[in-house]
């Protein structure tokens, strides 16, 4: 249900405006279960790198943070980002905590 739920609010929160892409930043399955249905109601399409692999047990963390910070963090700063995980962001409010990240890990 909790995915459901999320597809509402990404479709209630885009309203009107043309998505042109919609790009999972990494394969656990709360993201790829949903993604589908995204493309559907959207109309985007939705990559995953191959590198990304599949869900939580095969996520490579260092792989990952890369992603993030070589892919991710070089979009401009007011890029807005929905990541399925509470409120939407920006790559600018984001980028200052990928030390945290990392000194957390997984």
């Amino acid at each position: 249900m909790r995915g459901r739920l999320r597809i509402e609010r990404v479709v209630t929160d885009v309203g009107d405006r043309l998505v042109n892409v919609a790009i999972c930043t990494h394969g656990h399955n709360d993201h790829l279960t949903v993604a589908p249905e995204l493309a559907e109601r959207l109309h985007p399409p939705v990559p995953l790198h191959p590198g990304a692999t599949t869900g939580r047990s095969y996520t490579d963390f260092p792989t990952t943070i890369g992603s993030i910070r070589d892919r991710l963090f070089a979009l401009p700063e007011e890029t807005l980002v929905h990541t399925g995980h509470g409120d939407g962001t920006t790559i600018g409010t984001e980028a200052p905590h990928l030390a945290e990240w990392i000194a957390r890990g997984q």
